[in-house]
């Protein structure tokens, strides 16, 4: 079996730290001088120059990338990036030798005035952008080529005076270049964190196809070296067979190897991004879906039949490291498939539900186009256990009318477990061969709805009028709120809003009309005359303790399944929502008013929530809603809707695997990824966690890839 794996894939990430050897790295786009290209090509992104510039975002990452490969080329780099990097380190009398260098400052909280912007929708250097960044750097506009500025990020601050706020990157080449008057002052500045940083590299991210392609070229440039240098003249080199139309990159294998087999079971973003990395680096890949493919599901969509994972929203923020390699590389993979190349440069990055069927079809296709296997309508009905291994599944179509044709057993060197959080049947098979699972704390609640227009009047107050439903220079107002409440002298619970959907809908995600549970969602224009969140408190293990003797691991399950049967039964059936207003809620009354309009298009019932969720789950959110209309006054109004209920913010039980190859530690051959395994919380720490559970898998069925384990230390922003 043989992976080629990305090599000194920290670095080809744009992690901080030095090579160790920049000999070993070579031309950055990979052997020879042969550059990589970028199929997606968006304007009104990123660009270097003027404000009417219409290069497009991947123009301006291509000259970057170009740039790296100068850099590279120079004489005597390593010597002069470490003297730039001990500088950098604290040595400020020798910032001149910045200037004996190329490299690039990164001036962050750069601010721009909401009267001055161009608004949510330019990432440009307009004439404010340029006079914010020449104050931060302490000269005259005039000063700064526009040239050798790019904005690589943006993001909208509400909280006072409304602002933007952006990350700028100076090219200090390009910069003295056109400005020689410029060296001065860039000779004075020193490093200041969170301020005012200096990069070796521009900012350029690269997609995880285009970091394993690279990777890979150059493993084999350099394996085929040395089999020559030993006379093997049968060696063949790397296989560079284009399948397709996709531009799938197969050149990270090698001929006359036996591929492993691999398994993913679960097309959501861990799965995903699992069964990309092992079919670029050679694996057979087999890839299960319960669900139909995109252009089926997208008709769910239309019917607002929303779910969790990849189909709920397509909301990319993420709480692990936005800056970080690892989420730059996922979001790089996005935009090569189909999204906005501003979700790079966004604060809150969002493609949005309808985006997520082009994007998705693309990433199917290029997966097939490497040879992978999709079953999708194929259910995974058990494990196939052979002296203590996993060696296998067992799988039958969902539907009797399944166009899915497939095997009873899928043999396989490991399985990659994807399913999300909602395949509860999944969790109950796993318990039956005894694999090891934890509980862990969740949070249930409701989904709480108001009018979009009274929130944006609570944000942004007498500019309320620029969002225009999402056409408008201001962004759709959003919200985020979060306090502890005291129990008592040892015990607080937290309470926080979750998933904020500005402009969106609220859907059902039950796959059973006798347990209803829903989510939120919003389309790319955010367009909706309502705004929606998840308004949840958290529910340790210790509440379900009574549950654990009948249950097991999968107590948190069975309290789940019990507040979803009630909230159906509150409802009436069909998956209507039982619903109450925030006043009634907490008065704890039902005032027999008509309710609000809602968007929930399977219908609202008036019921009493406040006896729905356990006594003291309902004072803490009762607590908690007083102190969040202090933050935004007005939140408590009759205009505001509660839908019963929001259940799965997260997985309630954690499979229990090892930290560094990812296998579960009670059944070899298993490896469990993203949300449902219960270490990731939304699509981008998903994407990430089977990312890096691929990289894993491709280490173990390849363990002379000596630098792996580099490559594998990927630590986020």
């Amino acid at each position: 079996m043989s992976f080629v794996v990305a090599q000194n894939l920290a670095d080809s990430l744009f992690l901080p730290q030095l090579p160790k050897s920049f000999s070993q790295l070579g031309s950055p786009a990979g052997a020879g001088s042969e550059r990589v290209t970028f199929r997606t090509s968006v304007q009104g992104s990123a660009v270097r120059g003027k404000p009417d510039s219409k290069r497009s975002f991947y123009d301006s990452a291509e000259r970057s990338y170009a740039r790296r490969g100068s850099y590279f080329r120079r004489k005597d780099d390593a010597a002069k990036e470490l003297a730039v990097e001990r500088q950098m380190g604290g040595n400020t009398g020798r910032r001149k030798t910045i200037m004996e260098s190329a490299g690039y400052f990164r001036i962050y909280r750069v601010e721009v005035p909401l009267d001055k912007d161009s608004g949510k929708d330019s990432y440009e250097v307009s004439d404010a952008v340029l006079e914010s960044t020449a104050g931060a750097l302490g000269c005259q506009p005039e000063m700064l080529p526009r040239s050798g500025l790019t904005v690589i990020r943006k993001s909208f601050d509400a909280r006072k005076d409304l602002k933007f706020v952006y990350t700028v990157e100076l090219d200090i080449e390009e910069c003295m270049k056109q400005n020689p008057k410029i060296k001065l002052i860039l000779s004075k500045l020193g490093v200041k964190p969170a301020r005012l940083e200096f990069s070796k590299m521009p900012w350029a991210p690269l997609d995880v196809v285009s970091v394993l392609a690279r990777e890979g070229e150059t493993r084999v440039a350099s394996s085929s070296t040395e089999l020559a240098a030993e006379g093997d003249a049968q060696f063949q080199g790397p296989d560079l067979e284009q399948r397709g139309t996709s531009n799938a990159s197969t050149t990270g294998r090698r001929s006359g190897h036996e591929m492993a087999k691999v398994v993913v079971v679960g097309s959501g973003p861990a799965g995903l991004f699992a069964a990309l990395v092992l079919a670029e680096s050679g694996a057979k890949v087999t890839l299960v879906e319960r669900g139909q493919p995109v252009e089926g599901r997208g008709k769910d969509i239309g019917a607002l039949m929303g779910g969790a994972g990849t189909w709920s929203d397509g909301k990319l923020t993420t709480r692990i490291g936005k800056n970080g390699g690892s989420v730059q590389a996922v979001l790089a993979t996005l935009v090569r498939f189909g999204a906005p190349a501003s979700i790079l440069m966004d604060g809150k990055p969002h493609v949005g539900t309808d985006r997520l069927i082009h994007i998705l079809r693309s990433f199917r296709q290029h997966l097939s186009a490497l040879g992978v296997t999709l079953l999708f309508g194929t259910r995974m009905d058990d494990l196939v256990v052979r002296d203590g291994r996993l060696v296998g599944v067992h799988v039958s179509p969902v539907s009797e009318n399944s166009e899915s044709a497939c095997p009873t057993i899928l043999e396989a060197d490991a399985v990659v477990l994807g399913v999300g959080h909602s395949a509860r049947d999944v969790y109950y098979n796993l318990q039956s061969h005894d694999v090891l699972m934890t509980p862990k704390d969740f949070a249930v609640g409701f989904r709480v709805e108001h009018p979009q227009e009274l929130i944006n009047e609570i944000q942004y107050h007498k500019w309320a009028s620029e969002v225009q439903r999402g056409k408008g220079k201001l962004p759709v107002a959003d919200y985020r709120v979060a306090m502890n409440i005291k129990e008592d002298e040892v015990l607080s619970r937290g309470c926080y809003s979750f998933c904020m959907c500005p402009g969106g809908q609220i859907v059902p995600t039950s796959t059973d009309e006798s347990e209803l549970c829903i989510n939120g969602m919003s389309f790319s224009k955010r367009s909706s005359k309502w705004a929606n969140s998840a308004l949840v408190v958290t529910v340790p293990s210790a509440d379900f303790d009574p549950l654990i003797g009948e249950h097991g691991p999968l107590a948190g399950i069975a309290f789940q399944r019990a507040l979803e049967r009630d909230a159906a039964i509150l409802g009436g059936g069909k998956l209507v929502a039982p619903a109450q207003t925030i006043p009634d809620f907490m008065e704890g009354k039902l005032s027999g008013n008509e309710l609000p309009s809602s968007s929930y298009r399977l219908g609202v019932r008036a019921a009493p929530l406040h006896e729905l969720l356990p006594s003291h789950l309902t004072r803490a959110l009762r607590e908690a809603l007083l102190a969040f209309n202090d933050q935004l006054p007005g939140f408590i109004t009759e205009h505001g809707l509660l839908h019963a209920i929001e259940t799965r913010t997260s997985s309630p039980v954690r499979i229990d695997r090892d930290k560094d190859t990812y296998e579960c530690v009670s059944l070899p051959g298993l490896f469990p990824v993203g949300e449902g395994a219960g270490y990731a919380g939304g699509i981008v720490s998903a994407a990430v966690d089977g990312m890096h559970a691929g990289l894993a898998i491709a280490k173990i069925f390849n363990p002379s890839s000596s630098d792996l384990g580099r490559s594998l230390q990927i630590t986020e922003d």
